[in-house]
């Protein structure tokens, strides 16, 4: 009876460990593809370097390469680098780790032209390279890794172009319907204007039109009644 029941007793807590298991890793997988979704913010580093990830700069000048990243859960010693990808061969251009959240991390840059613009505060890891070259031409990875989330890591890829000229927009279209809708708009105030002025000629035809009518009408009446008069006069008998 004792073996029996330490068999049922050892049943019992191995199913119980693998229940527990089981919906550790259902919760935390829950946790990664909801917290993607956005429909509840509980977990899964994100890095993200933005709604463009390519940029065309001029050779010579200095570009921002941005990078910022996310953590439903939060950070703790989360470690983050830039690589730059020489063809195949990925040469790193600076790293750090911060701490906890808000607090600035200490950035180690080794690249001479590469500069460190970020912020903890912000959420924020981006960089700045100084001076490009052709040599600068190609893709740029940004990589972090968050201890707090079982060393869960993502990184994003961010591509330079650098060209000797910017190309010129063509505003050739532009500017050919914004004369259109300017003649258009031009065409209608003067046809308005136009309007008024043939308005307030009629207008003051009409009123020198009632006037004469009332001076005529004026100028009838008083000869009707002088020759009324000159009627009664002559119909008057002689005493």
């Amino acid at each position: 009876n004792m073996s029996k029941c330490n068999v049922i007793l050892d049943s019992s807590v191995s199913r119980t460990a693998f229940i527990n298991r089981s919906m550790r890793v259902f919760f935390s997988e829950c946790c990664v593809s909801v917290c993607r979704s956005g429909a509840w913010r509980v977990g899964g580093l994100e890095v993200s370097t933005g709604k463009v990830s390519s940029i065309e700069a001029m050779n010579g000048s200095t570009v921002l390469l941005p990078c910022t990243y996310s953590s439903c859960i939060g950070i703790k010693n989360l470690y983050f680098n830039w690589k730059y990808n020489d063809n195949g061969t990925f040469l790193k251009l600076c790293e750090a780790e911060i701490p906890t959240e808000k607090v600035e991390p200490k950035v180690h840059v080794f690249h001479e032209r590469v500069e460190f613009v970020g912020s903890s505060k912000t959420n924020n890891i981006s960089i700045l390279l100084w001076n490009i070259t052709f040599e600068d031409e190609g893709e740029y990875t940004c990589f972090a890794r968050n201890p707090k989330e079982k060393n869960r890591n993502h990184s994003a890829i961010f591509t330079l172009i650098v060209v000797d000229q910017m190309k010129e927009v063509d505003n050739t279209l532009t500017v050919i319907i914004v004369s259109v809708l300017g003649g258009v708009i031009g065409l209608v105030i003067l046809i308005m204007v136009i309007k008024a002025v043939v308005l307030h000629v009629l207008h003051k035809g009409n009123e020198k039109t009632k006037e004469c009518l009332v001076s005529s009408s004026g100028n009838d009446n008083t000869e009707n009644g002088l020759s009324g008069a000159k009627a009664d006069n002559k119909a008057t008998p002689k005493a």
